[in-house]
């Protein structure tokens, strides 16, 4: 199946949802009802990115409090707050702090990650859908050598078992007939970011190790599965409509080469990912998802522009090797970025719509 248009993962949360899951999680709301009010969400989401005309299609990640909640959620073992809390921010300065999870015990496996969020979503759906995982890489950042050493000696031996569950997921969601599995690695952002890169130096690591030790470990996460069709998401932050990192696709490119991922979700929306350049080590038999419409901002871009853009990066690979997307989620955290609902709406019906004039119906 060839997808030319697709989101990448989480949408706005209604102002129903947000109100549910605070009285759930103060107890206030039955467990029933709550799911109600979440199944609700979901079929609206569905029903949106359906109509705009969006090839594979997601939940909307509306179960989750934020992209990664799927794995603290289904684990024991993280305290959800107690991580390094990692600054955003924008262009005119503005910063705002998100405290992160940490690893502070052995993890111990309480549910499935993204079972439910694809069963319901594969009974409703009329369109191919995914489900959107966490990478290993990006869980690496919940360990910290002061607070998760009495879990794991190590980050190596922490992220054997996040491996271990990740595959463990991976396989369920084939086993229930998911053919489509995004993995978000937000994190190599740190490593393509020129400050950065020069952070981990400075603190005794060599950014370019790192890449590779991540690179095995998507590889091991998504192996063996033959007629699955995985993809990675690389943007530079995502959170109320602010970012923590810069730069091009240079530094990491040996992803693109070395990597097993079918499909490449690329965030291009703006100057801070730089040219389309890096895109020139994608090996001929895979696909690049141009993230051209912005999530984080409400005014709506130009179909004129996407598609010059579009033609631009067909220089480096292929227009039959292309697809479109946004640039990330619209609400990678529960508050989401500082759009409306309404500007949601017309950026998937852009999107839908482009795919279409550029790629021809589908």
């Amino acid at each position: 199946m060839t997808y030319r248009s697709e989101v990448v993962g989480s949408l706005l949360r209604p102002a129903q949802l947000v109100d549910a899951r605070r009285q759930f999680e103060a107890g206030e709301l039955a467990p029933a009802a709550f799911k109600a009010v979440e199944d609700r969400a979901v079929d609206d989401a569905i029903a949106q990115q359906t109509e705009a005309g969006i090839d594979a299609i997601t939940d909307g990640e509306l179960r989750r409090y934020a992209f990664y909640g799927h794995l603290v959620d289904a684990l024991d073992g993280f305290d959800k707050l107690g991580g390094w809390a990692i600054p955003f921010h924008d262009e005119g300065g503005e910063q705002l702090v998100l405290k992160r999870p940490v690893v502070v015990e052995k993890l111990r496996w309480k549910r499935g990650m993204c079972a439910e969020e694809w069963v319901y979503l594969r009974a409703r759906r009329t369109r191919p859908a995914k489900v959107t995982m966490l990478s290993a890489q990006q869980a690496a950042a919940y360990y910290d050598p002061e607070k998760s050493r009495g879990a794991y000696a190590s980050r190596d031996a922490y992220l054997a078992d996040i491996v271990d569950v990740s595959r463990r997921e991976v396989a369920e969601l084939v086993r229930l007939g998911c053919t489509y599995i995004q993995i978000d690695a937000p994190q190599y952002a740190a490593l393509l970011d020129p400050q950065m890169r020069e952070g981990y130096r400075q603190r005794g690591s060599d950014p370019d190790s790192l890449i590779d030790r991540c690179i095995e470990l998507d590889n091991a996460i998504i192996d063996g599965h033959p007629g699955v069709t995985f993809a990675i998401h690389i943007c530079r932050g995502n959170n109320q409509s602010k970012f923590y990192a810069s730069g091009d696709y240079e530094p990491i490119a040996r992803i693109f080469e070395r990597t097993h991922f079918n499909r490449f979700l690329l965030e291009y929306d703006d100057a801070r990912s730089g040219g389309f350049e890096p895109l020139r080590h994608v090996p001929g038999d895979r696909t690049v998802v141009l993230g051209l419409v912005t999530t984080k901002k409400p005014q709506l871009e130009s179909a004129d522009e996407l598609k010059r853009r579009i033609e631009e990066a067909s220089r480096y690979v292929p227009l039959e090797r292309l697809a479109l997307s946004p640039q990330c989620g619209f609400a990678s955290t529960m508050e989401g970025n500082h759009v409306t609902p309404d500007d949601q709406r017309k950026k998937l019906e852009l999107v839908g719509r482009v795919a279409r004039e550029v790629w021809g119906a589908r």
